[in-house]
């Protein structure tokens, strides 16, 4: 804030910006004491500025892998007096963090020989009504026992759940699941488009299709579903990202 300030200041003027900013334009002129005059700091700003060299670099004698706990610590048997907290603050402040254990789970493959439908909703995920549009996914949750994968179907009017299934494996079955399952509460009109990605791994690729009943039309990527009787769906399989 303070960088964009000095950057338009001579243009627009500092009382203006602050005005805007909603910041007092006395905050910006101590900052510019400050660094005419380093002298002028907090105590506190002078403690951080020496810090920050030295935890940086215990953390790369430490081959960049210390977290919060282990360079706190680390910093006390270099004799350094410093809080945890501080540490987890400067740590933010210098941009270094731990390495986390753990696998990195990917639940989405794509299948790159497979042509891509188009899509239908030009990435513009919004609703002016019920069941006028659903995306659909699933994510993954660490548990003691190991992964669970949750799929779950939301109507983008009211970034509404109207459909979930949890799984201990990536099968299609699962999150047929979940889609049957807002067909069966929600029973929508033909014109519902049903969003999904590109997933091709553990038979997801199929799942954006669901050919229950008439079959899938190549042509236009668009599928019969006829289980709980909600008409004909328009699904895409482009991958979407979605904000909830």
């Amino acid at each position: 804030m303070i960088a964009f300030i000095k950057e338009h200041r001579e243009v627009c003027g500092v009382e203006p910006i602050c005005r805007v900013l909603q910041i007092a334009p006395s905050t910006f002129y101590a900052h510019l004491a400050v660094e005419n005059d380093p002298d002028k700091a907090s105590d506190r700003a002078k403690r951080d500025a020496e810090l920050r060299p030295e935890m940086k670099r215990v953390w790369e004698e430490n081959l960049e892998v210390y977290g919060t706990r282990k360079l706190w610590r680390a910093m006390k048997r270099k004799k350094f007096d410093v809080a945890r907290c501080t540490v987890e603050r400067l740590m933010r402040d210098i941009g270094i963090k731990g390495v986390r254990r753990g696998k990195k789970v990917k639940t989405t493959w794509p299948d790159k020989a497979l042509a891509s439908p188009l899509d239908r909703v030009n990435r513009q995920f919004h609703a002016t009504m019920p069941n006028q549009l659903w995306v659909s996914d699933f994510t993954y949750v660490s548990t003691w026992q190991g992964f669970v994968y949750v799929a779950f179907v939301i109507d983008t009017f009211a970034n509404k759940i109207v459909g979930w299934r949890a799984s201990k494996s990536q099968q299609t079955e699962f999150v047929l699941d979940a889609l049957e399952q807002a067909l069966y509460e929600r029973k929508p009109a033909d014109s519902l488009i049903h969003h999904s990605d590109r997933g091709s791994q553990g038979g997801f690729n199929r799942s954006s299709q669901h050919p229950v009943d008439g079959g899938v039309d190549d042509k236009n990527r668009q599928t019969k579903m006829r289980t709980f009787d909600p008409g004909q769906i328009k699904l895409t399989r482009k991958a979407a990202s979605l904000a909830t």
